[in-house]
């Protein structure tokens, strides 16, 4: 008797239970999550972390004390992963997901690179023969709050990026940098071997706009002109020729690409010519 008893209570007692779990309501996170993808180049760089808030509080010395490390947000540690290899402060990185640790500083912070991504928070395997990279960082005091933590791109060219983390008023930030320059003068040399105009073309406008070498962007911008004369390659011609210093040149040039333009009825070209023929008679001495 005694034993159906104790079954009826252990019964009911889970009865309740469940009953009570079933009725948990669901609520927004404290610290929602945040998957966060950039292109830098042709690289692809993602940021996954959970976002907590100040809430009164005081961070950093206080909720995130100074000189300890620190999951760089809430709950999982915070990822980063590189499609392809990369740069941090001049430092190689290959491709891959790394944790992305701090030791915040009243004067300076550490960044870590750490090659375990598993843990939850720092986690109490953390061994830092596992780190791939540290380096230092001096912290920037804002003239103003962010309540809830954020970590962004900010200055993205084609080759590089800042990669800022910013809470209460403390932003940290450092620089990744990614090979684009390498891999498109590769393409470059491999496709001159069977090249067409649009090839010389568009070789030359890479040369021109990232200062490289322009008797060489002065050669292909010919060859793509070679019965192909048209006022917005003659425009490319002429700025090649002002960057040589060879202003006379591409005034002449630039004379033809606007006639060409005023015929097209291209009346943006045409105000670019007239803008850049006047800045280089005022260079011709």
């Amino acid at each position: 008797m005694k034993n159906k008893r104790k079954s009826l209570l252990v019964l009911i007692v889970l009865t309740l239970f469940s009953g009570l779990v079933n009725g948990q309501i669901n609520t927004p996170k404290l610290s929602p999550h945040c998957l966060l993808t950039q292109e830098i180049g042709f690289n692809e760089i993602t940021i996954d972390y959970c976002r907590p808030s100040v809430k009164g509080r005081k961070i950093f010395g206080g909720l995130v004390p100074f000189d300890t490390i620190w999951r760089t947000g809430a709950n999982a540690s915070t990822k980063i992963k590189f499609k392809e290899e990369v740069f941090i402060e001049g430092n190689e990185i290959p491709a891959g997901e790394y944790a992305l640790y701090t030791i915040p500083g009243k004067n300076e912070w550490t960044i870590i690179l750490h090659t375990v991504t598993s843990y939850w928070g720092v986690g109490k395997d953390y061994d830092p023969k596992d780190d791939l990279l540290r380096f230092k960082v001096k912290p920037i005091v804002m003239n103003h709050t962010i309540e809830t933590m954020a970590i962004e791109f900010s200055d993205i060219t084609s080759f590089d990026c800042f990669l800022e983390i910013k809470w209460d008023n403390i932003l940290v930030k450092f620089k990744i940098t990614t090979d684009t320059d390498k891999r498109i003068m590769s393409e470059i040399d491999e496709k001159m071997k069977g090249v067409t105009q649009a090839t010389y073309f568009q070789s030359a406008v890479y040369y021109l706009e990232n200062d490289k070498d322009m008797n060489k962007a002065l050669e292909w911008i010919n060859k793509a002109l070679i019965n192909n004369e048209t006022f917005w390659i003659l425009r490319q011609k002429s700025l090649i020729l002002a960057k040589l210093g060879r202003y006379k040149e591409a005034i002449a040039v630039a004379e033809n690409s606007k006639k060409l333009a005023a015929e097209s009825e291209n009346d943006d070209f045409v105000a670019l010519n007239e803008k850049s023929i006047a800045v280089w008679k005022s260079l011709i001495k």
